[in-house]
Parts: structure tokens; sequence; C-alpha cells
């Protein structure tokens, strides 16, 4: 089918959207302040968890069809990237307690037009998880459920095992409040597979050139390829960052970022991220192949630096893929308001890489 050309109508925004957005935007400061006096320290809104930071590069393939020669794809390059790998939750919990995992990644050094040019560098984020859509896609659904999952993230551990084991009060919970509950469920009660085997998502659609799209990223070296499903034994509290620094002690890494290009408003909406894109309209097509050599990825430098000093942000990036959709424009004011006030909490500043080797070694 021919891909839908992307024109601000694909947008609705909706009478009462600022009002929700800056509810919800409220809603996430006041859980970030009460994180803040249970560490002394600010974390992130979302993700809050690291579990390893990643240097490696891009390579955007050779002679692709002219619908993916778009935006930062446009032209066969190898670009640098520094990746982070966490867990969503908006707060630090043992690694015991299953969770979505995420794969957020940063292209360094991105011609074209800027989305925030007040963000300072000249970078490309795209930050994913490891299922295709969200539970509550539309802000209305995420607003009634926020609070819930605001509770469940600063829950003491048992409370939060009981959860993620509780899969049918989770569904009935999550339905009540008018949400998907395959995709709630994926992320209360996944098993704790390894992270390196898992295939990531961008959820919510964005602007591919012309186009519209999704993203995915999924395992293409053997050696990931045979993790996948594959659960860590003995996880403990910090195992998802224990097993991948111990893979990349002594091994590298590849994987295939795909496009989903939306052929069809009405079955692959922009509006409502909660409903994944059938693959039978539109599949996944590769565009490029992300490379890790053997490195290490939670030293101390390296740890502090994407903790307190990195920032992923989907607004973050050139004109050419614009997120969107009302959750990506809710994100647009949250991360923005999550950045600011981590940074200055903890007194260090932000800072957006030049080239590899502003990350620690």
């Amino acid at each position: 089918m021919t891909p839908i050309r992307f024109t601000p109508d694909v947008e609705v925004i909706t009478a009462d959207e600022q009002q929700l957005i800056a509810s919800i935007v409220e809603q996430m400061a006041a859980s970030s302040r009460c994180a803040f006096e249970r560490h002394r320290h600010a974390i992130r809104d979302a993700h809050a968890k690291s579990n390893g930071l990643l240097k490696g590069e891009l390579v955007v393939h050779d002679n692709l069809p002219p619908a993916l020669r778009q935006g930062v794809f446009a032209a066969p390059r190898t670009y640098a990237i520094v990746a982070r790998l966490s867990s969503a939750p908006s707060d630090i919990h043992s690694d015991e307690i299953p969770a979505a995992r995420g794969f957020a990644f940063k292209i360094i050094g991105v011609d074209g037009a800027r989305l925030a040019p007040d963000i300072e560098g000249h970078n490309q984020d795209f930050l994913m998880v490891n299922f295709p859509a969200l539970a509550f896609g539309t802000l209305p659904k995420y607003q009634r459920m926020l609070g819930l999952l605001e509770a469940n993230a600063h829950a003491p551990d048992t409370f939060q095992r009981l959860v993620a084991g509780t899969a049918h009060g989770a569904k009935q919970v999550v339905e009540s409040l008018g949400g998907t509950a395959g995709a709630t469920l994926d992320g209360l009660a996944r098993d704790n597979h390894h992270p390196l085997g898992e295939t990531y998502h961008t959820q919510a659609a964005l602007r591919y050139g012309d186009h519209l799209a999704k993203l995915s990223l999924s395992p293409a070296s053997d050696n990931v390829r045979a993790l996948h499903g594959k659960n860590i034994d003995d996880i403990g509290y910090a195992g998802m960052r224990e097993a991948i620094s111990e893979h990349f002690a002594s091994q590298g890494a590849e994987y295939t970022l795909a496009v989903q290009l939306c052929t069809d408003l009405e079955r692959m909406p922009v509006e409502d991220a909660a409903i994944a894109w059938p693959e039978e309209l539109s599949p996944h097509v590769p565009v490029a192949t992300l490379r890790f050599a053997p490195q290490s990825t939670a030293h101390p430098a390296r740890q502090v630096y994407g903790d307190d000093s990195l920032s992923f942000n989907p607004w973050n990036g050139v004109a050419a893929h614009q997120p969107l959709g009302a959750i990506m424009r809710v994100r647009r004011n949250a991360y923005e308001r999550s950045t600011a006030y981590r940074h200055a909490m903890n007194a260090r500043p932000r800072i957006e890489p030049l080239q590899a080797s502003d990350i620690p070694d």
C-alpha cells in the first residue's frame, strides 16, 4: 500500500489538551519531588534505573527505496551513537520485580532544522520500550491511570512483586480505567528476560520525512539473538546491569533498526498510542544497523555521566523526525521539566555530547 504523506492535520488537538498536559506534568513534578526526598538525589520521571550506557555506531543502509530515504536515513552514512538501557518505572527497585525495559539512543552530529533549538548540540534521540504499544494511549486515559502508575512505581518491593504476579487483577484494573489490558500486562507481568535479546519499539508515531512511521530495534548478531526469551538466573537487585556488563566485557552486539510506514490512518492511528500498527498493512523494513564493540558499560564515571549529565528526549532532534500524537506532545513538556529539575537539584550541567569521546571510557 502507498505510505501516507505527512501533513500537519494528521494530528488532532482537542480543546482541553493544554489543560490535560498541565495537569499531567504537575502530577509528575510532584512525584519527582517525593522521589528526591526519598533518595536525596533527583532521578528521571520515567526509566529511572539505568542498566548500562553504551558507545557504538549507527550505519545507514545503502540502496534504500525512496520512501525510506528520509531524514537521518536520507543517505548512507555512519554516525557515532550513545545508548542507555534502562528499567521503565519512575523509581528504583530490585530487578527481581518484572518491569518493562527501555533502549534509548542518541545519534551524534545530525544535520537539519531543530525541533527544540534551545537544546544545545546537533543530536537525534530515539526512545524505545520492549513492547509495541502503550496501555493508555490517549491523554484522558493516561491521566486516569497516572496516579496508579506512580503509586505502583513508588510502592515497596513486596507490593511490586504482588502486582507483577497478579495478571488477572491487573487486567481488571486496567480495563476499568479504559486502558488496553494486553499492553499493560506486557509491562507489569513480563518475565525477566535478558534485555539484550529484546525487541524495542517507539510505541508512538513520529514523522519520517515525507511520511509517518514507528521504529523498532531488534537483535541482529547471533550472540544477542540467542538471548531472546532467555531469563536471567539469580537476578538479584541489579541483575540487568550485571548481565549487560558481563556480556560487553568480552563481546559486542549488533541490532537492526527498522521502519514501519503508516499506510492507513484509520487502522494505524497517530492519536492513540495503545493501538499497535498491523504488520499486514505495513511490515517493518530495515534501514540501519547499530553496532557496539566490547566495552565497560557501568563503571562509575560512565554511570554517573549517564545518570546525572546525559538526557534523552524524543523532541531532541530534527524536524524530519517530529514526534506525533498527544502522548508525544505531553512528553515535550514532561521531559524538559524533568530534565531541568534533575540537573538543578543534582547541581550538574546538562551535557549533549559532540563526539563519542565525550562519553567516559
